[in-house]
Parts: structure tokens; sequence; C-alpha cells
């Protein structure tokens, strides 16, 4: 028998094929991305076909029937709600100058206001700042739009090659799995194995849960936003929603947009309330009715961690990365404990 290993011998080896893998995959962020956005929407479409197996219809048959109700949605969704989009969008990028000009104004005004009754240094510090960033924002407004559009030329690629891959990863989800479950060392399969399926069960309906929650969170967004008359709605619903992804601060980085142009545009502390007061229903709703509906079983995770994986996995890989970020986190932390306890020490055949 393999005499036990320390805890410290077994995580360094653990630790420097992760970092292997990130490295790997920030080299190749733009294939990884279009492999995660398939492999997402796999795991998303797989219950369906699981569910008409279950009927007795044959996996190649189920696919039929997903693709055909996936044509008919993608055609209404293109022929409808991308122009509605796309003219919110435009609408967007020609009101933003505008925007953070009127606010640039405003912080000027403030100073002048303010100069007679504040005139020590981190006053005048705080208002050249804002100022500053003003005009910093201002000028990177077109660079923003070119790097915006080659970006959509990699999302375009992406969405173009997805499905194609979603089929592939759906179609051939039994041979997948028996070919890894084939590599897998003999003495150590049915540990691994049971560790996957740990991992499944901890994370399993997790991004099926979020991008429900997010949806919600953007449609009630979108309504209170509508309803206070604040300018790009849409836009900033869809933003609360994508925010709403990041645990503890994403309410605040999904007030923020709107917060600057309820003011902007009314110049009013009572707006700022109004949004605020709506954010706050909207975020108590979520955290205490949507999610615990939504969510069977909630992931036990360090809020340190969960914050360090979120930043790490969205530097990394962006908007796929701070959706994935907690299920990975999920998935190391089970693994890890397995490591520490020893479950892989066994000698492998």
């Amino acid at each position: 028998m393999a005499p036990h290993q320390p805890a410290s011998n077994r995580l360094v080896p653990a630790l420097l094929l992760t970092a292997a893998v990130l490295a790997a995959g920030y080299a190749l962020q733009h294939t990884v991305s279009c492999f995660l956005l398939s492999f997402v929407l796999a795991y998303l479409l797989d219950p369906f076909l699981v569910f008409l197996e279950r009927r007795k219809i044959r996996r190649i048959y189920g696919l039929i029937i997903l693709y055909s109700f996936l044509a008919v949605f993608a055609f209404f969704f293109l022929a409808f709600f991308v122009p509605f989009l796309n003219l919110r969008w435009e609408a967007f990028i020609h009101g933003l100058p505008v925007y953070l000009q009127k606010g640039k104004d405003l912080a000027l005004s403030w100073k002048l206001r303010t100069a007679p009754a504040y005139v020590n240094d981190e006053w005048r510090w705080l208002f050249e700042t804002i100022t500053g960033q003003m005009d910093k924002l201002l000028g990177r407004v077109g660079a923003g739009v070119y790097a915006a559009a080659a970006s959509v030329v990699f999302n375009l690629f992406n969405l173009i090659l997805a499905p194609i891959l979603v089929f592939f990863m759906l179609f051939y989800k039994k041979d997948i799995k028996d070919g890894i479950a084939a590599w897998l060392p003999e003495g150590r399969r049915e540990r691994i194995v049971e560790l996957g399926r740990e991992i499944n069960k901890s994370v399993g309906g997790y991004i099926r849960g979020q991008l429900i929650v997010s949806a919600i969170v953007a449609v009630l967004s979108t309504g209170a936003l509508f309803y206070l008359d604040i300018d790009y709605a849409v836009l900033n619903g869809i933003f609360a929603g994508l925010a709403s992804i990041l645990p503890f601060i994403g309410v605040i980085l999904a007030m923020l947009p709107a917060l600057f142009f309820a003011y902007v545009k009314f110049q009013s502390g009572i707006a700022l309330i109004k949004v605020i007061a709506a954010f706050s229903v909207i975020y108590f709703v979520e955290g205490y009715v949507i999610k615990p509906l939504v969510f069977k079983e909630a992931m036990d995770l360090n809020p340190l961690i969960t914050i360090i994986f979120v930043m790490a996995f969205g530097e990394l890989m962006g908007f796929w990365g701070i959706l994935l970020a907690i299920p990975i986190a999920a998935a190391v932390m089970i693994f890890l404990e397995h490591l520490h306890r020893g479950d892989f020490a066994g000698k492998a055949r």
C-alpha cells in the first residue's frame, strides 16, 4: 500500500495544473469562450432531451424537435427583438456623449457653488478628478465603439459555430462521458466519477437558475425604470440583470448607470431616492422570494473566495467567466476537500 502523502505535497501539483489551465485559457480566450458558450447551451438544453428520452423518443429525434423549436424562436428573436434592441443601442451611442457633457457641466456648477464654502485641496482635487474622468470618457466613446464592433465579429462567429458544437455535444453525450471515464485510472475511476456526480449535484441547475433570476431582474428593472421615466430603461434593465450574477456587489453596480441617467435628466435628489428605492425592492424580492424558489440548494461558499473567483475569471474570460465563476469555485472547493482527505491517495492502476 502506498504511504499516505501529506496534503501539501498533493496540493502543489493541483495548483500548478490549475495555473497551466488558466494560462492556456487566457491565451485562447476566444476559442475558450466559444466552447464555454456551447457547453452552457448544451447543459441548459440537455434536460429537455432527457425528458423526451424517458418518453421513448430517441435522442436524434429529440434533437430534431429541439432545433425546430429553437429555429422558430430564433426567427422571432431576430425579426422583432434584435431590431428593437438595435434602435435602443444606436440611441444610447448617440446620446451618451451628451449625457457625459451634461454630467461634466453639473460637476463644474457644483464646484462654482461650493467654492466659497469648501476651498480646501481635498474638494478641489475631487472636482478636478471628476471633470478629468468625464473628459477621458468623452474621448473614449469613439474608440469604445470600434472595440465593441471588433467584439461583435468574434461573438457572431461564436453564435454561428455554437449551434454546431452544441448539436455534437448533445448527440455524442454518452460517447463523451464513456470516453472520459475510459481515460481515468482504473484504480481511481470510481472515486473520480463519484466526485463528478457530487460536483454536478452541487452546481447542477445553478446556471439555469441564475439565467432565470437574471431574466426576472432584467424585466423588473426595465419596468421600474420605464415607470420612473429614466432614459435607456431597456439597456439599464439588461445591465441590471447581468449585474445580478455578481454576488454582493451586483446591486451597487446595477444602480450606478440608472442613478447617473436619472440625476442628469431630472437634477433632483428625489429622482435618486426613487431609483434606489426601486432597486432595493427588486433585489429584496430577488434575494428573499425569487432565489429561494429557483435554487433548491444553496452552494455554501466563502464570500471572499466567491468575489476572488468572480474577479479572476471575469478578467480571464469576460462574461462567461463571471457566469461560471461560482460553479467553478464550488467544483474546486469540492475537489480540494476530497484531496485534503486523501481520497485520491490510493495507487492508480
